[in-house]
């Protein structure tokens, strides 16, 4: 079908199935290698090792692999390396494949200190942009789960 071909021609331009940079620490489904480019030091990238560009085709396998090394990573980070870590998985299909944007699903773990780089460059101006739920919002945005 033309999503298998189209899946193939990704596989085969993608860094992660194909990776340049070293893998630091794997298991059977997933691999953890260092963010390049990166946002901080120690910002690593957890990847299942079969090439999924949607969140929701993860197995149950590769979820339970995957998040195995976030958490180990997180730990090691909080123990070792910064006062607390984000993690993060982005979705944006309407972005084209870039340096900073790879289509296979990968998750960030992110290495935080209070009043870092990340916040004195971002986070400290988007304190405007959160705004209180409303009832009638949450109730039109609980129903996309309700079936």
């Amino acid at each position: 079908t033309s999503s298998q071909v189209a899946s193939i021609i990704n596989m085969k331009n993608c860094p992660f199935c194909n990776p340049t940079q070293r893998v630091i620490k794997e298991n059977q489904l997933a691999s953890v290698m260092l963010s390049n480019p990166r946002k901080v030091p120690g910002h690593f990238l957890v990847i299942p090792k079969r090439h999924v560009e949607k969140p929701w085709e993860l197995t149950t396998d590769e979820i339970v692999a995957i998040f195995d090394l976030i958490f180990l990573i997180q730990r090691k980070v909080s123990e070792k390396l910064a006062e607390g870590c984000d993690i993060r998985q982005n979705y944006r299909p309407f972005l084209k494949q870039s340096r900073i944007k790879i289509d296979h699903i990968h998750y960030h773990v992110i290495p935080r200190n209070f009043e870092d780089s990340i916040y004195a460059k971002v986070e400290k101006y988007e304190t405007d942009l959160f705004e209180d739920l409303s009832d009638s919002e949450h109730d039109q945005i609980a129903e996309l789960l309700a079936e």
